[in-house]
């Protein structure tokens, strides 16, 4: 005779057995959500066992709770801002990365996205999920990619990029000074990405948003010099000498521009040479053999010659003012 069922169901083995397993599952699906910002994918799910129809149980039963297409929270609903931006990636496939507007927001170089979160997915086709605005890129590569607590997001570099093609000016230079205040900003990173996306929208753009970091990498110093002198020049101010040798308590220095009769001196910092730890302390030790030696010395940055030179040549004027006899363009009044 067959083997009939009892009648108050399977055998305590049978069920054990069953119990044992969900256990399994259920450790390996909070594993995986730990990893994910607490969420798992309608895939990863599968590849445990579960079928769709366990899947929807669960949703049910309130262990799983949808978030995008086919991406799911573990044991609770609410989601961070940073939950929220993993399961954007989640939804958008297995190379996606979360960019632009929303990569800016991380990595804390940009404020107040927009409601749509911004991911880019090489391979991705179809439709963007609902709330994920994504974008199909085939150029990016393994340097443009990083991960930020986990979410896989774009560099800085290949965000400022992405953010260059869609922004202001305004804020694509904000964003590229508050990378730069955050120790985040990689000019050379920068440079190697601009170089390999010729042709790509925004990249003149950030291309002269670097280059106003530190003019002198675009132009030799002689050609910053003429453009100061000619500044000089049209502000009715006296020529100064340029780079010529000074004895300091001994020493021969070279400042960069200096007015003999008015005992002043202008240094102009590029960034390239004077950003180090090592540049600053001689910086300041220099300046300090010019003050003890009676000399003015006014401090300016190559971008003010270029782009803000009115607050500079104000300072000049002051400068030279305070010299005796009084300045004239012709020279110091007898």
């Amino acid at each position: 005779m067959p083997t009939q069922t009892p009648a108050d169901g399977p055998q305590t083995g049978h069920m054990d057995t069953l119990e044992a397993r969900r256990q399994t599952v259920d450790r390996w699906i909070a594993a995986m959500a730990e990893k994910q910002q607490g969420l798992v994918t309608l895939g990863q799910l599968g590849s445990v066992g579960l079928t769709g129809d366990a899947v929807r149980k669960r949703v049910e039963r309130g262990r799983l709770h949808p978030q995008f297409e086919g991406v799911y929270a573990v044991g609770y609903p609410a989601l961070t801002r940073e939950s929220r931006y993993m399961a954007a990636v989640l939804a958008c496939g297995a190379s996606a990365l979360l960019s632009h507007e929303s990569a800016g927001e991380l990595w804390g170089i940009r404020e107040s996205p927009g409601r749509l979160i911004h991911v880019t997915a090489p391979n991705r086709r179809g439709r963007s999920p609902a709330g994920i605005l994504a974008h199909r890129d085939s150029s990016i590569v393994t340097a443009d990619r990083t991960a930020i607590r986990r979410i896989p997001c774009t560099t800085v570099s290949r965000t400022l990029l992405d953010l260059a093609a869609g922004v202001s000016t305004w804020e694509l230079r904000k964003a590229v000074a508050e990378a730069e205040v955050q120790g985040l900003l990689d000019i050379g990173d920068v440079r190697v990405l601009i170089r390999r996306s010729r042709g790509r929208r925004g990249v003149a753009r950030l291309r002269l948003c670097i280059d106003a970091l530190d003019p002198t990498t675009k132009r030799t110093r002689s050609e910053l010099e003429r453009r100061f002198l000619r500044l000089c020049k049209m502000a009715g101010l006296p020529r100064p000498e340029v780079n010529v040798p000074l004895d300091v308590g001994g020493l021969q220095l070279r400042p960069d521009f200096l007015w003999r009769d008015s005992r002043l001196i202008l240094e102009a910092d590029g960034r390239r040479y004077h950003s180090t730890g090592s540049a600053f302390e001689l910086d300041r030790e220099r300046e300090q053999r010019f003050y003890a030696a009676g000399w003015q010395v006014i401090r300016c940055t190559w971008r003010q010659v270029e782009a803000a030179p009115h607050l500079l040549i104000r300072s000049l004027r002051t400068g030279l003012e305070r010299a005796s006899p009084p300045f004239t363009a012709d020279g110091p009044q007898t």
